[in-house]
């Protein structure tokens, strides 16, 4: 067991002590060794609350990393939040101008911050009044949707593509947030052919009818045909480049690939100015 852990608990009975005038027993310590635990299911009654656990013990880096990709639900009233609000704006004002109900996220490699554009911007869409809004995760391969939210999904996307599960099974609920999330429970052997399937356009199109918004995570689009498959189903597409980190050479090889057409605009994660003032985004 680590020294400074041994440290904590002494000064934990210490203070027991103190409180209740008896030594009362400092419960087992937990190993610090093995694999991270991966957030429990998010259940009803307290989702904001249940997001802000104990961050103290074993797995603390875990979570922390989790809540920094779900900044817009914890904090609202922060500045990334704000950001997130102002490009929801910019989104509702092109559709104005053409159908824009579906919206893919992607980038050019992974890493660069999708997935946490993807659950921020459904985010701040469900706190607009009286809007529905679905997240889908639709990266097959490495999803993080579920984690991120602290979702532990019975059934999932593959499910209900390959007739397993029906759309309702696949769907969770966000306690005290007007967010629908469609995670992924298992990892086909398939993924590719599974996006660019009939029955993915058909659901794309099943919950474009019943949302006013659906936000799609796809997986990086250099190397994989997912993405394009993806984006080719949706109205627009919004394309994450991550500061200092994607090339040019990337971002203008992956908007070769994907429909320029649909292309919506692109997000910069992680610019200088934004990591000093607000540390991680």
């Amino acid at each position: 067991m680590p020294k400074h852990y041994e440290a904590l608990q002494r000064a934990e009975q210490e203070r027991r002590r103190k409180v209740t005038g008896v030594d009362a027993p400092v419960p087992a310590a937990v190993s610090f060794e093995g694999p991270a635990r991966p957030p429990p299911r998010a259940k009803a009654g307290g989702f904001l609350s249940r997001l802000f656990r104990d961050r103290k013990g074993p797995g603390a880096e875990e979570t922390n990393e989790a809540n920094k990709r779900r900044i817009a639900l914890l904090q609202p009233d922060s500045y990334v939040a704000e950001q997130y609000r102002s490009l929801r704006g910019r989104i509702d004002s092109l559709a104005a101008q053409r159908p824009l109900k579906t919206l893919a996220v992607t980038s050019a490699n992974s890493g660069e911050g999708k997935s946490t554009c993807s659950v921020n911007l459904a985010s701040v869409n469900a706190m607009s009044v009286g809007r529905s809004v679905l997240l889908i995760d639709c990266d097959l391969r490495r999803p993080k949707i579920h984690w991120t939210l602290g979702l532990q999904p019975q059934v999932g996307l593959a499910e209900v593509l390959l007739n397993q599960a029906t759309l309702e099974e696949a769907i969770q609920k966000l306690d005290g947030v007007n967010l629908d999330i469609m995670p992924v429970r298992s990892v086909p052997s398939n993924p590719s052919e599974l996006l660019a399937s009939p029955e993915m356009r058909k659901l794309i199109e099943e919950v474009a009818v019943k949302y006013d918004r659906v936000i799609l995570d796809t997986p990086a689009c250099l190397g994989l045909p997912d993405a394009k498959s993806i984006s080719e189903l949706c109205d627009g597409l919004v394309m994450v480049v991550r500061a200092g980190v994607t090339s040019q050479e990337e971002v203008q090889a992956a908007l070769d690939i994907l429909d320029r057409r649909r292309v919506v605009g692109l997000v910069l994660n992680g610019s200088e100015v934004s990591r000093e003032q607000y540390g991680y985004y």
